[in-house]
């Protein structure tokens, strides 16, 4: 009776731990999507307390791109201008080149809201460019190493009893609302550029039920805000919505 020689038998050893390999990789690709791919539903307020000199890309950066760059014709899925998408995480690292970059001749996004060019400029007239604030926002989240991070500005708990027009409700509409209702061609012929331009949303009812809709609410194309900070704004609202 022959025996197969050690040669033989490390080689189908061998064998077998290369087919073990090869299935433990299929399945670990089939892992779609990954813990740094955010995609357009994902909650907003994910992860623990918020620190105040982070920059967020779920709570800050993601919604600042939907409301400035994703209205239609520009950079949200359906229309995909120059094959760059900016609803996600994702699209965001794969369709931009060299994001993590702080060099803005070498990061496209940096390049574009920072060209003087205004017909380069993104976003491009009518629509206004981003605030200085916005950009330092973009510039320092780049700073800090572009990540797919997030945070729960709630994770102490809802504190709905008392917010300002200054501390918390205009930097919501500036970052939630502005890209797509101000400048001179505002959607739906809504700007909320201004407190007063605000206010009489408020007062016609249209700002409140557009935000607490469970469907075709606002702000289009992001996430719903989530029910503590729609809890906040009503505390706001009902105060008479004060320009404080």
């Amino acid at each position: 009776m022959r025996f197969p020689s050690v040669l033989s038998v490390v080689v189908v050893l061998l064998l077998l731990e290369l087919l073990s390999a090869c299935k433990h990789d299929a399945l670990f690709d089939a892992a779609v999507p990954g813990p740094t791919d955010t995609l357009p539903g994902d909650p907003p307020n994910t992860g623990g307390l918020c620190d105040p000199d982070t920059v967020y890309f779920q709570s800050q950066i993601l919604p600042l791109l939907i409301s400035r760059c994703t209205e239609p014709g520009c950079h949200g899925a359906a229309s995909a201008e120059k094959g760059v998408v900016l609803d996600s995480y994702f699209k965001v690292t794969t369709t931009l080149k060299n994001i993590t970059s702080t060099d803005p001749d070498k990061n496209e996004l940096l390049e574009v809201i920072l060209h003087d060019n205004p017909n380069r400029r993104m976003p491009q007239t009518p629509r206004p460019p981003l605030n200085s604030a916005e950009i330092q926002l973009i510039q320092t989240w780049i700073a800090q190493g572009a990540k797919n991070n997030g945070c729960n500005a709630n994770f102490a708990g809802c504190d709905s009893t008392s917010f300002t027009w200054s501390a918390f409700v205009q930097p919501l509409i500036q970052t939630q609302c502005q890209g797509c209702h101000s400048g001179s061609a505002p959607q739906g012929g809504i700007n909320l550029g201004s407190y007063a331009a605000v206010k009489a949303q408020v007062t016609n009812g249209k700002l409140y039920a557009s935000v607490t809709r469970s469907f075709a609410y606002m702000p289009k194309g992001g996430n719903r805000l989530d029910d503590c900070t729609i809890k906040r704004l009503k505390t706001w609202i009902d105060a008479g919505a004060p320009e404080n």
